[in-house]
């Protein structure tokens, strides 16, 4: 990020509060964040900061907990509850899945594959729209919360919307629209948690910590939490009137922009 940042503060706090909206918005929003914040970092030539990712998935982290802030209680309290029994289903795919693809992951995270990663998130909304309109929603069930466990572990890739394909997953599984946006933004919290704590521990083993804009970490964390709240009420939304297949457009126009840039 040092190459943008010696132009000056100003700059590096405008940068700071525009990965802000990129992630408060696509970050829940089936576009996929980390993508769209390799592109953005391509065209401007700034380099990831750790530091920065950590302080962005604070920011989506609390607005999922503001959201959902009654059955994270209810988790929390009630460990071996029926919600929280899913979100353990979920969690443990995920995480066997990751670690096995993660020297493949660290290598797509250069952009060579995200244009193919946006065009295959494109036909996953397209596909889970076409379903959603075919079956009739099924109870939400363990079965459902394993394979979108699945989904999730598989959409790590920058470029794959961990939303949209959680959210396509279940919805291929018969269940009902609504309770696939909230279960995909509930089983997230962990995940992202445990991401946290890996990017945290990036920095420990370094031994140095990235010189950054205090004010532009804070902006850029407003406006995270902001419009993340913003998304994902709006997400939940959108996925009810059944209109995922107008991102499949954006995003593969995205695909197409990668082709030209990168």
């Amino acid at each position: 990020m040092n190459n943008l940042f010696k132009r000056g503060q100003a700059l590096e706090v405008l940068f700071l509060a525009i990965l802000g909206l990129l992630q408060g918005l696509c970050e829940f929003l089936p576009v996929s964040s980390s993508g769209h914040l390799v592109l953005f970092s391509a065209i401007f030539g700034v380099q990831d900061s750790l530091l920065v990712s950590i302080v962005l998935h604070v920011a989506t982290l609390f607005a999922i907990v503001v959201v959902y802030f009654k059955d994270i209680k209810d988790w929390v309290l009630h460990p071996f509850s029926n919600q929280a029994i899913m979100i353990y289903a979920a969690t443990i795919p995920t995480c066997v899945i990751v670690l096995l693809i993660m020297p493949i992951v660290n290598a797509s995270f250069g952009g060579k594959y995200l244009a193919i990663c946006f065009f295959v998130s494109a036909v996953l909304l397209f596909v889970a729209d076409y379903f959603a309109k075919k079956k009739q929603s099924k109870p939400f069930t363990l079965k459902t919360a394993f394979v979108m466990g699945v989904a999730q572990g598989l959409a790590v890739f920058p470029g794959i919307s961990r939303s949209g394909t959680t959210i396509s997953a279940g919805l291929a599984s018969g269940a009902d629209r609504k309770d696939c946006a909230k279960f995909s933004f509930l089983m997230s919290v962990p995940i992202i948690l445990m991401s946290m704590l890996l990017e945290i521990f990036k920095i420990i083993k370094a031994e140095s910590l990235p010189s950054v804009s205090v004010l532009g970490l804070i902006i850029g964390s407003f406006i995270a939490f902001v419009v993340g709240v913003f998304s994902i009420k709006v997400m939940v939304k959108i996925t009810e009137k059944l209109q995922l297949k107008w991102f499949s457009l954006y995003l593969v126009f995205i695909a197409i922009m990668c082709i030209i840039i990168l």
